[in-house]
């Protein structure tokens, strides 16, 4: 009753942010897909950290299942058959651009981090990061925020179960990007449901979801052109939540998800071709298609027969599903276009310890 009821509230004034001017795709170069890819991977932001979790004991109990560095982690409940699965996600950018539909983006990228791993999103935890909130337009990006991570916990079933706050985080009087970090964690009840195995040679790669090729506040745009423009994705509640229980419903045909976000489908495919040490072919070079952030998406690899059993039950149930390419080899290659694997995994292993050591 305290916390609920008698704790003080404050009603700062503040101000919506200003709704943010689309941006035009056609208004955005196409790139060569391996250059705009190497751009990423050699950035703090995007590359490889395990120069920071390598140097601290990941392993629980001897319970770690999925040790750091490619999606959800996820750690056996000691004795039992059970899993948890545990992930944090924000994307600043896009709560600057646009504070609602960024903070429901930062509930969906969780969601569909520990969806990936076939865990079932139980609860979240948010760790609000602002600058100063008697500026108006910085507590209207907090205000912008909550409304929108209360939508998408709502609709995703994924309760603030607990949360701390941190305000008038600022330098020289300009506040930090708005930061509402959202730490879920999710339940695997059976080992047996759980989607932690890796691409494979011949593996087909499948794309879930709709792609429009939303290229505003991505990170194609800010590594490779150093433009911090247009408005962020819009994430459509009702897709995240039926695309999730379609990966966790059809968990046996899948044997690798990995959902897509910074980086589009370029990042993802790089990701799980990196994790499981075998090359991917990406039918398309198309810049949009390519790194273009609509939300709602997890690219899977399976092999043919799981691939026509999933595309007919997607089919069935409404879920936007797509052939997108093939694993197979020792290259990344979009379209045309191919880089060896392994240097393309030098600079994403490389890069951060590079700039910071």
């Amino acid at each position: 009753a305290t916390l609920s009821g008698s704790a003080p509230e404050y009603d700062r004034p503040w101000v919506a942010t200003p709704a943010a001017t689309p941006l035009v795709n056609s208004d955005v170069p196409q790139v060569d897909p391996v250059d705009g890819l190497k751009a990423l991977l050699a950035s703090p932001n995007y590359a490889g950290k395990q120069w920071i979790y390598e140097q601290y004991d990941t392993m629980v109990m001897a319970d770690t299942v999925r040790t750091p560095g490619f999606g959800a982690g996820v750690v056996r409940v000691h004795g039992t058959d059970k899993l948890l699965a545990f992930t944090s996600d924000v994307t600043p950018r896009y709560v600057m651009a646009n504070p609602v539909e960024g903070g429901k983006q930062a509930v969906a990228e969780a969601y569909r981090n520990l969806t990936a791993a076939g865990a079932k999103p139980l609860a979240s935890t948010d760790n609000l990061n602002f600058g100063n909130p008697e500026k108006p337009e910085i507590m209207g990006q907090f205000v912008g925020a909550i409304q929108g991570i209360g939508e998408a916990v709502l609709a995703l079933d994924m309760p603030i179960v607990s949360g701390n706050v941190s305000l008038y985080n600022e330098t020289d009087g300009a506040g930090i990007l708005p930061t509402p970090t959202i730490a879920a964690v999710g339940l695997i009840a059976h080992e047996d449901q759980a989607i932690l195995g890796q691409a494979r040679e011949g593996h087909v790669a499948l794309l879930i979801g709709d792609t429009e090729g939303h290229l505003g506040q991505s990170a194609l745009l800010a590594e490779v052109f150093n433009r911090i423009e247009g408005d962020a994705p819009a994430v459509d509640l009702a897709a995240e939540k039926r695309n999730g229980d379609f990966i966790r419903d059809h968990h046996e045909w899948i044997t690798a998800c990995l959902d897509l976000s910074d980086g589009g489908l370029a990042m993802a495919a790089f990701e799980m071709a990196e994790a499981s040490n075998v090359g991917v072919q990406i039918d398309s070079e198309n810049t949009q298609e390519l790194f273009g952030e609509d939300q709602a998406r997890y690219l899977v690899a399976c092999n043919f027969d799981q691939a026509e059993a999933l595309m007919g039950a997607a089919m069935r149930a409404g879920v936007p599903i797509t052939s997108v390419g093939k694993f197979t080899g020792s290259d990344i290659t979009f379209g045309a276009i191919t880089a060896p694997l392994e240097e393309l995994r030098n600079i994403y292993r490389n890069s951060f310890a590079e700039t910071f050591a």
